[in-house]
């Protein structure tokens, strides 16, 4: 069986990122009635193949966090969609957390629940092939928020979940996501390093404490950027910038990777900004996605349930993986979409 570092480190490979396929049910009904479909099963299972059997998973994709029904589900034509991705030589993750909740004593804070039969479920995806797994801890910034409370109870469920993942011989993806689209959102990017800082740092604190092996795990953390509603904008180089030196003050050299969420960002944002990053250089760990709007966006409006828009979708997600490819390689610039248009 692969070490944990191997299978982290595959998931980092040049050029390729990984897949968040893991909308909930109440997430992927939202997203299905903005374009006037009813969120089925059988639908869901029909998006998802459009997905995982495009070009793009093999040149670009190392990974899919998917939900327990995608991970235990099949294509219309039976076969397993761990299968399918097996064929791509992309490696099935899963989604373990349960979602986020009102934390008690805060005021509009948010914690993460799911830690509950953890172990045993953790141990019946590692049967089912799942090869790494993701947890989601928000942090939301507010005139009262982060509590420190707040905070350190959200770090201290990604240890446990970390650790929890090593015991199973499953890679924990770590997310700790300081929102940038919460409200009231209008927080400036000072203060969006301020809070991605302390977090990053009581996270890592946390995960030592618990004895996680940081060299097999990957950080998912957000980038620094400002509220989405914030009056004052941010370019693409302050953004990296203070990316970068929120990470370099907190995350270390042992971890092998950072895989980046796109939340609150467009999905060309997300590659501007991750391409910069990559193009500045100099720090231990690789830099990569693991976006899911930045990468389903246009594929999602443009697929609309209809078997005869597969080909337009396919090709609109696999031109998405192949600019976010770029951008973990630090070559990508607009020229390249306007190329591809």
């Amino acid at each position: 069986m692969a070490s944990l570092n191997a299978v982290a480190r595959r998931l980092i490979e040049p050029g390729m990122g990984i897949l968040a396929a893991d909308e909930s049910e109440p997430t992927i009904k939202k997203r299905f009635e903005a374009i006037g479909l009813v969120s089925t099963p059988e639908l869901r299972r029909d998006y998802r193949e459009m997905l995982f059997r495009a070009s793009a998973m093999k040149s670009f994709i190392s990974g899919v966090i998917l939900t327990e029904e995608t991970l235990e589900q099949s294509a219309a034509d039976g076969t397993t969609f761990r299968a399918i991705l097996g064929e791509a030589d992309v490696i099935p993750g899963i989604k373990v957390d349960k979602g986020t909740f009102p934390m008690p004593g805060t005021d509009g804070e948010k914690i993460t629940e799911g830690i509950d039969g953890l172990r045993q479920r953790l141990a019946h995806y590692a049967r089912l092939g799942a090869g790494f797994a993701k947890w989601r801890g928000v942090i939301t910034i507010s005139d009262t928020a982060p509590s420190k409370n707040n905070i350190h109870a959200n770090a201290h469920l990604l240890a446990r979940y970390a650790m929890l993942c090593q015991e199973a011989g499953i890679v924990p993806v770590v997310e700790p996501e300081v929102v940038g689209d919460g409200e009231p959102g209008t927080h400036s990017i000072e203060r969006a390093y301020e809070v991605t800082l302390e977090t990053l740092d009581t996270v890592f604190k946390e995960l030592r404490l618990a004895g996680v092996d940081l060299s097999g795990m990957l950080l998912k953390p957000n980038m620094v950027t400002p509220g989405t509603r914030a009056t004052e904008r941010a370019s693409v180089e302050e953004v990296a910038a203070k990316t970068i030196a929120c990470l370099t003050a907190t995350v270390p050299a042992a971890v092998p990777g950072i895989a980046f969420l796109s939340g609150g960002q467009t999905d060309e944002e997300a590659t501007a900004h991750l391409s910069a990053m990559n193009a500045t250089g100099g720090f231990p760990w690789r830099m990569t996605f693991s976006y899911g709007r930045a990468l389903q966006n246009q594929a999602l409006r443009l697929w609309r349930g209809r078997p005869e828009n597969v080909p337009a979708a396919q090709a609109a997600f696999n031109h998405r993986a192949e600019m976010n490819s770029f951008a973990a390689l630090g070559r990508w610039n607009p020229g390249l979409e306007r190329e591809a248009a």
